[in-house]
């Protein structure tokens, strides 16, 4: 009789072995199938967030783009407002500059 209470001891212990196994691998199976979903979303957001990246990078290009007549005719115009001062203060030194120029060359030192 005691051995076979101690039987089926040792076939429940090994029953209870075999349940927490599979209650083990289901965890376990669970835990991979939410890590791979996730990884899945996080790839999905990425994607998502990386198009609209491309998407706000190729819309300011073509603004910026759009525009460059517009800043070649600025700048050409700032250049020729520089260009002409510059040309009016040369008008308006070049006495003074010629005049300490020929002081200093005429003026003899001993």
């Amino acid at each position: 009789m005691d051995s076979s209470r101690g039987q089926n001891g040792i076939q429940s212990l090994l029953a209870a072995e075999q349940e927490a196994q599979q209650i083990v691998n289901a965890a376990r199976n669970a835990k991979l199938a939410r890590l791979k979903q996730a990884k899945e979303e996080a790839e999905r957001e990425v994607a998502e967030f990386r198009a609209q990246m491309e998407a706000d990078f190729q819309r300011k290009l073509a603004e910026s783009s759009g525009d460059s007549g517009a800043n070649v005719k600025r700048l050409e115009k700032e250049t020729d407002a520089k260009i002409q001062h510059l040309k009016t203060e040369a008008e308006r030194i070049s006495s003074d500059v010629v005049d300490m120029l020929l002081k200093h060359v005429t003026t003899v030192k001993y």
